[in-house]
């Protein structure tokens, strides 16, 4: 069965292919079926716009014979902010900035508090979403802290300055490999696993397929 991953990123559908092998699913972009949407993410919290997501996908996908859609929603929660940037890590420090001035912004932030105070996690929700308007939800979290500078180049977004006491190195360190069984975003998906299967027991019951 395909799944429909709503993003316009190639990446995060390739990597949900992966995170989700074993399964009986191939995970399709919205361009592989010809579906142009953008929605705003107005909601408040990471589980808001994750569902938004979905159900708007879909909707759109139902013409199209798509019946499962999976969205998600993520951000870096830094404690000694109260949180922030939270559900606004995309957008934190305003419009136009790159990744690097985002986690620069972010080390300004923190300037003079210690490392033992610096506790972080990045969470990650994960809508799955049918055209008859079942929803199911799921999250992962993977902990760590900001580091006093940037380290690595890979990953993307706060990685350089997110670092995992466990690997002794930021996300930016990390390979690729490691990184995709570790992030909040694997974790996630683990979670989503056995949601899918039953949601696509549930729609092939309905179906009357074995």
């Amino acid at each position: 069965m395909d799944i429909l991953v709503a993003t316009g990123n190639p990446g995060k559908v390739r990597e949900y292919d992966e995170l989700l092998a074993g399964i009986p699913v191939t995970c399709i972009s919205p361009a592989d079926v010809g579906i142009d949407l953008k929605v705003s993410e107005s909601g408040a919290t990471y589980h808001e716009n994750a569902v938004l997501k979905a159900e708007t996908y879909a909707r759109a996908g139902r013409s199209h014979g798509i019946c499962l859609t999976l969205a998600d929603d993520s951000g870096l929660e830094v404690d000694a902010l109260d949180g922030r940037p939270g559900v606004h890590s995309a957008r934190y420090g305003g419009p136009g900035l790159e990744d690097t001035d985002r986690w620069r912004l972010l080390l300004q932030e923190l300037e003079g508090v210690p490392q033992e105070q610096r506790t972080a996690r990045f969470r990650c929700v994960i809508a799955l979403a049918t055209p008859d308007g079942r929803v199911a939800t799921v999250e992962g979290v993977c902990k760590g802290r900001i580091t006093l500078h940037a380290a690595g180049t890979g990953g993307f977004g706060y990685d350089p300055v997110f670092y995992l006491p466990e690997q002794n190195c930021t996300m930016a360190q990390l390979p690729n490999g490691v990184k995709s069984s570790i992030s909040h975003r694997a974790h996630a998906a683990r979670a989503a696993r056995p949601k899918i299967v039953q949601l696509i027991n549930e729609m092939r019951g309905q179906n009357g397929r074995p």
